[in-house]
Parts: C-alpha cells; sequence; structure tokens
C-alpha cells in the first residue's frame, strides 16, 4: 500500500477515532485502544522517517505521554492525530538530541515550486509506486523541513494548518516545503506529469488522490 493510501485512510476514521477519544478520556481503556489502532500506523511512519529503526521506541515514549495527558485534550479526531504528532515529534527531537545526530538530509538544490498539476497527481503516483520501507528512507533523505512536511502531509494525514501547528511554521512554509519534497521524490522516480515536468498533488485541503483535478 502506498504512502497516498495512509492519508485517505487517516481521513476516513477520523469521526470513529473522536468518538473513541471522547470514550477515551471518561476511562474506556478499550476506546482508547481503538485511539492507539487508528493513529499508531501513521505516527509510528512519521517516526521511521525521523529517527529510523529507533521509531518504536520513541513512539513507545510518545503513548506514555498521549496516555498520561488524554484528559488534557481537546478537539475532534484530525486535532488528536495533529496533538499526538506533536508529542511524537518532541519526543523524536529529544531522542536525536541525546544521539546528537540530526536528521538525514540532502544537499540543497535549486528548487522551483511547480504550479499544481492537471488531471494525476504525480506525488500519489510516485509514492503509490513505493514500497513502505523503501519511501520512508527516500523521505528520509530530504532535507529536514521537506521530509517533515512530506510526513505530516502524506503519511499522518494532516492538512497544511495542522502540519503547521505542529512544526511551528506557517502554513504558506510547510505548503512550500511539502512541494519541494514531493517534487524531489517525484524526480527521483522518474516520475512526470502531463507536460513532461515533475510536480507534486498537495493542496492546503491535504493530498489529492489518483485521479483529482484542481
Amino acid at each position: 500500500m502506498g504512502q497516498g493510501g495512509e492519508s485517505r485512510r487517516a481521513h476516513a476514521y477520523d469521526g470513529e477515532l473522536g468518538a473513541a477519544v471522547a470514550r477515551a478520556q471518561d476511562g474506556d481503556e478499550t476506546a482508547f485502544a481503538v485511539a492507539y489502532r487508528i493513529v499508531q500506523p501513521g505516527l509510528l511512519g512519521y517516526l521511521r522517517g525521523i529517527v529510523g529503526d529507533d521509531a518504536e521506541d520513541v513512539a513507545s515514549d510518545a503513548w506514555l505521554e498521549i496516555s498520561r495527558d488524554l484528559g488534557r485534550f481537546r478537539g475532534d479526531g484530525a486535532g488528536f492525530r495533529g496533538w499526538t504528532a506533536t508529542i511524537a515529534r518532541h519526543r523524536a527531537l529529544d531522542h536525536l538530541r541525546r544521539l546528537r545526530v540530526r536528521p538525514r538530509s540532502a544537499v540543497l538544490e535549486q528548487d522551483v515550486v511547480l504550479d499544481l498539476p492537471g488531471p494525476h497527481s504525480t506525488h500519489d503516483q510516485a509514492l503509490e509506486s513505493l514500497s513502505t520501507a523503501h519511501a520512508l528512507e527516500l523521505v528520509r533523505g530530504l532535507p529536514q523541513d521537506q521530509a517533515e512536511a512530506v510526513l505530516l502531509r502524506v503519511i499522518v494525514g494532516l492538512d497544511g494548518p495542522a502540519a503547521a501547528r505542529v512544526l511551528g511554521k506557517r502554513p504558506g512554509a510547510v505548503r512550500t516545503a511539502a512541494h519541494r519534497g514531493l517534487k524531489r521524490l517525484a524526480r527521483q522516480l522518474g516520475v512526470a506529469d502531463a507536460n513532461g515536468e515533475s510536480g507534486t498533488g498537495v493542496t492546503d485541503g491535504g493530498p489529492r488522490t489518483l485521479g483529482e483535478s484542481t
């Protein structure tokens, strides 16, 4: 299953997730397990893109904090995904500081943000053609700002403003980083849009699915 599918599944389960979180806040342990089941795949994919093989350990630390502070959360299912991503990111950065390493980044080159492509979404074509492990390995090779923007938008399934809140940046900056990162991935995969140029399919409303138009 490609990473575009992860994002679409996340949105599809937001109603169930919001209901589960509300019940979990009332002490329903089974409901907390439901919320974990829905959120964990995207969260783990995000962390793998930051800390690699240490993702499961960092995720465990994050879930301990999520469980402890659950009563403080206010919001719906989509908001819960953003909140848990913020906690996971803090734990990942703490982990990296302890290791005295930075997320891997590629050498920056001159990137031009392209206009959104036509009928077919290049980033979905690129990412859906990869295995999960291969996709995450390529994403980890991006500059850090681009990697995190792609991971939050495509794998965790956050929209532009929510991803910006997680990263503490302006939505426009995150949108630009996601465009550049997905364009770079498409170029690495040799995927081109209808005009023969590598493109992206991220909008402020979230990644588009195959076959959607602007």
